[in-house]
């Protein structure tokens, strides 16, 4: 437009309609044009010449300073969590969005175009608390380099961590006693979300073992076990976010950890605060896991599992001794059979407590039992039988004592005289040869 009206020498009307602009604009940019010369050419910034709603400029030094703080503690310092802070302790209100663009002015986000979308994951949730109880545990390297695991009991609805304990390695019964132990101080929940660790379940193992501690307990208290698919870690999704904020905080501690007991301390004092003080994100108003566990009422185990029962059969051989092992809620036991089966082949058909012995080879039924947990060896309930191989006793080998001479009944018998009063004594008729008597 500039060079038609100055080069072409066409009036500005002419102009503006062969540009479809009005004819007022023609003529400022012509006069920009004879006052500034080419520079009338570079486009110009839009931004108003003043903004009185404008964020401050002690604002945005508030919002940097608590992103640096909250990163140096080892929490959350995200848009969210930033606005949350500036609202219940500096009674600002300031939008996410407007946080996130002065972090990024700032160069305080770090771009991730290939994470995924957060919308492209379908969420559930547990509509109350202890309905869902999700439970995981991860590793943690000491200061001196050794690891430690960490176990954790996360309530689904709440986020709120019902346990977080450190062991040098988390097993079956400590899984089982830390799942009581919460239990005993929250009451039971309705189900429980775990992955397909051993110390879980056994559902991926073949069927080799039975149940083991931890899904006997829940089988007992009637406790609906669900288990996440293979290679989908997200359906944890809940506790495993939960660790990784956990470890992100112990390794911002300025002293590390040496010990077990040094790191449980500050598991209790993270636990403490993620609890009671810590807002999270993705819970109404950014309430506090304890505030949104103790707002609704607590879900109770719905059905009876008295009916689920775990069969499956199993190949084993009868040692030397007569005992055959079998591993019932994660503890071996020994059943007794009985010598009489030494190394024989049999096949156990286990019904929970329910087991049957039978011979392999021939089908005979060898023993039927009801094994009980609280005990290791399994008795056969009969006697034991005498060994073949042993000698016969004797009369002179019981408990009889000579009234006249002290003399021990395994000590023998040197006279007719204490002959007779042993053979009435223990009222045995025994033929006895003659013993000569010897001059004293």
């Amino acid at each position: 437009m500039i060079t038609a009206v100055i080069v072409e020498g066409r009036s500005q009307g002419e102009a503006a309609r062969a540009y479809g602009v009005s004819q007022g604009w023609v003529s400022r940019l012509v006069a920009r044009y004879r006052a500034e010369g080419e520079a009338a050419f570079e486009p110009r910034s839009r931004r108003p010449k003043t903004s009185p709603t404008a964020t401050s400029a002690t604002t945005v030094e508030l919002i940097i300073r608590l992103r640096k703080q909250l990163a140096e503690q080892g929490l959350d310092a995200g848009p969210d969590t930033i606005a949350w802070h500036l609202r219940h302790h500096h009674q600002l209100a300031v939008s996410r969005a407007t946080i996130s663009r002065y972090l990024t002015a700032n160069g305080l986000v770090t771009p991730q175009p290939k994470k995924r979308p957060r919308s492209s994951y379908v969420r559930f949730q547990a509509a109350l608390p202890n309905q869902t109880w999700q439970a995981d545990f991860t590793h943690y390297r000491l200061a001196d380099a050794t690891d430690a695991e960490i176990l954790t009991w996360l309530d689904d609805h709440s986020r709120y961590a019902l346990h977080v304990s450190a062991w040098p390695r988390v097993t079956g019964p400590i899984a089982r006693d830390t799942f009581g132990a919460v239990v005993a101080a929250h009451g039971p929940p309705a189900s429980t979300l775990t992955d397909n660790g051993m110390v879980f379940t056994t559902r991926l193992a073949g069927g080799k073992g039975g149940r083991n501690a931890v899904e006997a307990e829940l089988q007992r208290l009637h406790v609906a076990q669900k288990n996440a698919s293979p290679n989908h870690p997200t359906t944890c999704g809940k506790v495993e976010r939960f660790q990784q904020t956990m470890k992100n905080w112990l390794r911002a501690q300025p002293n590390q950890p040496a010990t077990i007991t040094d790191l449980q301390a500050l598991l209790d004092q993270f636990t403490a605060t993620y609890n009671h003080q810590r807002p999270h994100r993705s819970l109404p108003h950014r309430a506090t896991p304890a505030a949104a566990y103790d707002a609704l009422p607590k879900a109770l185990p719905a059905t009876s599992r008295d009916h689920d029962t775990h069969t499956r059969v199993r190949h084993d051989r009868i040692d030397s001794s007569g005992v055959v092992t079998l591993r019932v809620a994660g503890r071996l036991h020994h059943v007794g059979v009985g010598r009489t089966h030494a190394r024989t082949h049999v096949v156990m058909l286990v019904d929970d407590l329910h087991v049957r012995i039978v011979n392999a080879a021939t089908g005979e039924l060898l023993r039927e039992l009801t094994i009980d947990p609280s005990r290791d060896y399994q008795p056969t309930g009969r006697p034991p039988a005498r060994n073949p191989n042993d000698p016969e006793p004797n009369v002179g080998s019981g408990s009889f004592r000579c009234p006249e001479t002290s003399q021990g009944g395994g000590g023998g018998i040197r006279t007719r005289l204490h002959a007779a009063r042993a053979t009435e004594v223990m009222g045995r008729k025994v033929l006895r040869p003659a013993v000569p008597s010897y001059p004293s």
